[in-house]
């Protein structure tokens, strides 16, 4: 998962459009019940950095092996109209 500094949210419909693929959608069909989920929020891993491979430092090496595997994520969390269950469609760089 992305690195709590980095992760910026969005409430509603204002966080549709980040993502690093496609847009999310307004709504999606609940996986629970099969109804209507509404979009509650995005969170999304963004920085002031121009490439996606500079948004974390890799110090790997034979000493510490702490490599980051250039991606980033987003994710859009959804309410159900009817039975008020959670669902989320995630996308990465």
């Amino acid at each position: 998962m992305g690195r709590k500094e980095n992760m910026k949210t969005y409430l509603g419909k204002k966080g549709l459009k980040k993502t690093w693929q496609e847009d999310f959608p307004k709504s999606i069909k609940c996986h629970k019940c099969g109804g209507n989920c509404r979009i509650m929020f995005v969170a999304f891993e963004d920085s002031e950095k121009e490439y996606v491979c500079d948004l974390h430092e890799n110090t790997g090496g034979k000493k510490n092996g702490k490599f980051w595997f250039h991606d980033a994520i987003s994710v859009a969390v959804y309410a159900c109209e009817d039975c008020l269950g959670v669902s989320a469609l995630a996308n990465q760089a």
